[in-house]
């Protein structure tokens, strides 16, 4: 019985150095598949050059890491115990940061493991969704932001509320003993089909008096204000 444990906890076999390169050179280039995916389907300020160049260091590394690792029980459960008490705190700008972050790991595997067919055909299949789904574009949301008197609130909100036919939506208010600003959310293309109705659409707002400004920011996946 002791034994059957001990060889279980053993390693399966020995590597050669050319399984050893081969596993390792597999995940640098599948590694810049990735490399180039990143570069292709992230445009604007939320492309990062440095994480870029992570995803395929992460990817050599997840590679040698299963090479070594292997079929060894004993090195995979000190490699979970190693990484469980390892905290990332880095901030990730866009939710398809961590979809890239997973896609190296599982890449990395699968080298390391030698299953480079599994690896290759998941990659490109995973490209092509990321390259179809990143043609497909929200409208981008708008903040109405207006700061005025307070005596001038009510008028405020029925202009806004009849001009967009109830559609902005009031997602802050902030009030002093003066002023008060509001933000409404709205879409682009409601604030071109209000344009589109009337030219002088800011000019309108501060013609209803006590106006201080009126600003529209555009809010994205890429910049947030």
């Amino acid at each position: 019985m002791k034994e059957r444990i001990y060889h279980l906890f053993e390693n399966s076999g020995e590597l050669s150095p050319q399984v050893i390169l081969l596993n390792i050179i597999m995940a640098a280039v599948l590694g810049m598949f990735i490399f180039f995916s990143y570069m292709i389907t992230h445009k604007g300020t939320i492309y990062s050059k440095k994480f870029n160049a992570s995803l395929v260091v992460l990817t050599v590394l997840t590679g040698t890491v299963m090479t070594v690792i292997g079929n060894n029980i004993a090195l995979s459960l000190g490699m979970v115990g190693a990484l469980s008490i390892v905290r990332f705190r880095t901030a990730i700008k866009d939710s398809r940061d961590t979809v890239y972050i997973f896609w190296t790991v599982i890449v990395g595997i699968c080298c390391g493991v030698g299953d480079y067919v599994v690896a290759a055909i998941g990659s490109a299949v995973t490209f092509l969704v990321l390259l179809v789904f990143g043609l497909i574009k929200s409208d981008n949301r708008m903040l109405l932001i207006i700061r005025a008197s307070r005596k001038r609130q009510s008028a405020i909100q029925a202009y806004v509320f009849q001009t967009f036919s109830h559609k902005a939506i009031l997602r802050v208010r902030n009030t002093d003993d003066e002023n008060v600003e509001f933000i409404y959310e709205i879409t682009s293309k409601q604030l071109q089909e209000v344009e589109n109705n009337n030219d002088d659409f800011i000019d309108s707002i501060y013609q209803l008096g006590g106006i201080e400004y009126v600003n529209v920011v555009m809010q994205n996946d890429e910049v947030s204000n």
